[in-house]
């Protein structure tokens, strides 16, 4: 019974207003619960428009291209080392599959709220429809919503949390999940040579282990700068892959004591190092702290891939890379 869960394990939340519907009514005065004070102390003029400083780009052509793989993984060690994220292109993902569930994703949130409910978070759990990690009645609320689903192993799949409506989704979704998990295993095999672990040490860990995608509905807000669409955090998995599902701009990362506001290429995926990896690895990769904001004229939406290990996994320092360093980690059940 316990494979049916999924995902839900990993923390519940409680039901609160839908911020899609809430934005439609609000003009100037947001609720207090979506006011955040950090957001005046604010350092965000370390970006790209001012420091001439964007997040690197690795191209995963030509990680797997004789001529030109090892100049590109040297790339990605560096990178994957001092930023922990960049920007992936010519990853092979067609444009169909990714307009399409552009379109799908797009049509879903334009939904009546009472359709999209439909698949709504079941109580305890974080898959669905709904917010993620609301765990008091106090806590400040990010000024967004989210359907959350996972995609792999097939048996942890709760498909009656997976939208019908648009009738297309479905399918989008799972040659989506597919093509993504791909691009990751590629990601896995090249970051665990770069490691000296040899090319399929990391495959063969993450290979079985959990997909999930987090859909990301930012609406426009009238106070923009008193709020965030997604609070600070780094991510407790392996590899996280982002897609910009439309053109507005709003992922910024920690750099240098500030935000820097990353510029997501058209077609190109944002990656990032996440906790599970810099554990594996003693630290030599760096999983980096990042947030949302959002504007006051148009929504933002995205779509994250996630990319873990299974429950009953354990994560900590690798011996491979380790057994000369000071350990920085403990071991502990992935769970």
């Amino acid at each position: 019974m316990e494979e049916k869960i999924g995902l839900g394990r990993f923390g519940g939340s409680l039901k609160v207003d839908n911020v899609q519907a809430l934005a439609a009514k609000v003009s100037s005065e947001i609720p207090d619960r979506y006011v955040r004070e950090e957001r005046k102390a604010d350092i965000v003029a370390r970006d790209e428009e001012n420091s001439g400083e964007g997040i690197p780009i690795i191209d995963f052509g030509k990680l797997y291209d004789s001529e030109y793989s090892e100049e590109e993984a040297a790339r990605l060690h560096s990178v994957c080392a001092d930023w922990g994220f960049f920007q992936l292109i010519n990853h092979g993902i067609s444009q169909d599959i990714i307009s399409k569930l552009r379109q799908d994703i797009e049509e879903f949130f334009k939904l009546p709220l009472e359709e999209k409910e439909k698949v709504a978070q079941i109580p305890g759990q974080i898959e669905g429809y709904g917010q993620a990690f609301v765990h008091s009645e106090e806590q400040k609320l990010d000024w967004g919503d989210m359907l959350f689903l996972a995609t792999f192993p097939p048996n942890i799949k709760q498909l009656q949390l997976w939208p019908t409506n648009p009738p297309s989704c479905r399918k989008t979704l799972d040659e989506y999940a597919m093509e993504v998990k791909r691009v990751a295993d590629g990601l896995f095999k090249m970051m665990s040579k770069n490691l000296g672990l040899g090319f399929e040490k990391f495959y063969e860990m993450f290979r079985g282990g959990m997909q999930s995608f987090r859909f990301n509905y930012y609406p426009p807000c009238p106070c923009p700068e008193k709020v965030l669409g997604l609070s600070p955090h780094s991510d407790a998995v392996g590899l996280t892959v982002l897609l910009q599902i439309n053109e507005v701009q709003g992922l910024q990362i920690r750099r240098n004591g500030g935000w820097l506001h990353v510029k997501a290429l058209p077609e190109a995926f944002i990656v990032n190092v996440g906790d599970a990896i810099e554990i594996l690895c003693n630290g030599k990769y760096k999983s980096i702290e990042h947030r949302a904001i959002v504007r006051n004229n148009k929504e933002r939406l995205s779509v994250a891939g996630f990319h873990t290990l299974n429950v009953g996994d354990v994560v900590g320092p690798l011996p491979e890379i380790s057994k000369r360093d000071k350990l920085l980690y403990r071991s502990l059940p992935f769970e």
